[in-house]
């Protein structure tokens, strides 16, 4: 890791503000999207063994999580054709994509579910492309269903997201794309362990 300072100072900025704000989506948003712009538009502070790909599926590799649990920094890390199921989060996130770019397909449940879950249907709502540099944002209040893939058919792409909770740890849910059924998931993490950037000792 070239910079680890990078990653340590985005983790304090994002530990005062969720001090400040608590679990405020709206402020949130507007602040830690910026400092999530101000940490990928550097590429040198990932470190290589966080920045893997492999054949079999994208890697999820846990950078941080809060010590009390409120917030969480994951790096996605996608080899050509990969992508992932029709998901969810349940809690807000932000994504930022730092290498290469993503495809961003959304979803929403049919007007039904509300009042027939087991006749529900996913609906497409739109997609988005998502370029490097830029940052995406995922909630239950925004809209927070969708499927992510490397828009990029020869090359890796990385990004780094930032979620509101451990994510790792969170019952979410991927779903079918014809039926609109649920199924519970927890995620975890490719990595056991997490970086060391609190060794000032090189600085």
């Amino acid at each position: 890791m070239e910079n680890s300072a990078r990653l340590r100072e985005f983790i304090q900025s994002f530990t005062h503000l969720v001090e400040q704000v608590g679990n405020d989506e709206e402020h949130i948003f507007v602040e830690g999207k910026y400092l999530l712009s101000e940490l990928i538009s550097h590429d040198d502070w990932l470190p290589e063994e966080f920045a893997k790909a492999s054949a079999e599926r994208y890697q999820q590799y846990l950078l941080y999580c809060d010590p009390l649990e409120r917030f969480s920094v994951v790096s996605f890390v996608w080899a050509p054709g990969q992508t992932t199921p029709v998901h969810d989060h349940t809690v807000w996130g932000m994504v930022g994509v730092m290498r290469g770019a993503e495809l961003c397909e959304e979803y929403e449940l049919s007007e039904v579910f509300e009042l027939d879950p087991a006749t529900a249907r996913l609906r497409a709502i739109g997609s988005h492309h998502l370029p490097t540099g830029s940052v995406d944002l995922v909630s239950p209040r925004i809209g927070d269903i969708h499927k992510v893939s490397n828009a990029l058919k020869d090359s890796v792409s990385i990004s780094i997201h930032v979620y509101g909770a451990n994510i790792g740890a969170v019952e979410r849910h991927v779903y079918d794309l014809h039926s609109g059924h649920k199924k519970p998931f927890i995620s975890g993490y490719t990595c056991k362990v997490i970086p060391n950037i609190w060794d000032r000792s090189v600085e």
